[in-house]
């Protein structure tokens, strides 16, 4: 969600994935499907401000609430929140194991997004976005050094569920009007003061980044399952990348592209789910069941709050249920700068915790 711009498991089964889960959280050890939540900030907060431990008393409601699991990115956002990581890297990896203790012990399951945003690696490194594509540039170098570190760490600890790229990537790829869709350049906050046309990403840039992720993966890791972090897409996308052109796809175009940016051996299919998207469902599981892969909603959600709302959220809620996703994550709790999305317990909002409840209930108890 953070970088969505306008418009718009196979290498091993899940059930090795489950295995891991099962030692950890309650929901997870009681069913194969859970229905979590995004905590976007959680490490990022005090990865900027080391005093900061809010994340602390939000895993406890979290875990009071029987919200099984959080997706959340594991880095900074931009390249200037990741000095502490270049200058003091056992401070760095203290406040994220402070972090990851913390869900922990309010048995409430991690997926880290180790790349969220676009920009930050490249810029960090010096080099412009197209370099994602590149196995030998600094950024997949990078990208290769913060993968051995984070798994090697964590690959022992149950929380980790699954380890996820980046957020979104796809949705800012082969634009046919990419030149005004550059990322922003702020040089305070470590980006570069001006862009060019390297820094405009192609699928093919960001499923090379994709499948680089998950092999550097599977060095450390044999069992979790790989995720994208991408969201459904866009409904041009064939003919973005193949044409640069808005025109709509057609059904097996569509396919084929949903197939392209979840690449294996990445081994769920992952995508965003707003608005009406989750009508897609029936086509995302016949692709998802010829590759012999598991879904993952990382993010859905409804902004605002009213009855309408409260309708719209239960109709996903149910779609994601009787589709058999395997995990959904609602976008997001406690995010200061999203007030239209943010859920709290204080907030007018607070009544999407007692839903997402709910449906995990239901799920622990299908067959």
């Amino acid at each position: 969600m953070i970088i969505r711009c306008s418009g718009r498991f196979s290498a091993l089964p899940f059930l090795f994935a489950l295995a891991v889960m099962t030692t950890t959280t309650a929901a997870a050890g009681e069913t194969t499907r859970a229905i979590g939540i995004n905590y976007f900030d959680c490490f990022m907060r005090t990865l900027i401000d080391g005093k900061d431990t809010s994340y602390a008393e939000g895993f406890r409601v979290l875990g009071e609430r029987g919200i099984p699991f959080a997706r959340f990115c594991a880095t900074g956002y931009w390249p200037a929140d990741m000095r502490l990581y270049q200058e003091d890297r056992v401070e760095y990896f203290r406040r994220l194991d402070a972090v990851v203790a913390a869900a922990r012990e309010q048995r409430v399951g991690l997926i880290p997004c180790l790349f969220w945003a676009a920009a930050c690696v490249p810029d960090l490194m010096g080099e412009p976005l197209d370099c994602w594509g590149d196995p030998a540039s600094r950024t997949q170098g990078f990208m290769r050094d913060y993968v051995r570190e984070v798994v090697t760490r964590y690959r022992d600890d149950p929380t980790i569920w699954a380890w996820e790229f980046g957020n979104e990537y796809s949705l800012s790829a082969s634009l046919p009007n990419a030149s005004e869709h550059r990322p922003p350049t702020h040089p305070k906050r470590g980006t570069p003061a001006t862009r060019s046309a390297r820094d405009e990403l192609t699928m093919a840039m960001t499923r090379a980044a994709f499948t680089a992720f998950a092999n550097e993966v599977r060095k450390y890791d044999a069992t979790r399952p790989l995720l994208s972090g991408d969201a459904f897409p866009r409904p041009s996308a064939w003919n973005q990348e193949h044409r640069r052109t808005w025109s709509a796809d057609t059904p097996e175009q569509a396919d084929q592209m949903l197939t392209f940016v979840n690449p294996a051996p990445l081994t769920g299919i992952s995508i965003h789910v707003y608005g009406d998207d989750d009508l897609q469902f029936e086509r995302v599981m016949r692709v998802a069941k010829r590759l012999g892969r598991t879904v993952f909603v990382g993010e859905f959600g409804v902004p605002g709050t009213g009855p309408e709302q409260e309708r719209h959220l239960r109709r996903m809620l149910r779609s994601i249920i009787a589709h058999d996703i395997a995990w959904a994550a609602l976008w997001v709790y406690d995010l200061k700068n999203q007030p239209e999305h943010t859920v709290t317990t204080s907030n007018a909002r607070a009544w999407q915790l007692e839903l997402i409840a709910e449906a995990n209930r239901e799920l622990r108890q299908k067959p």
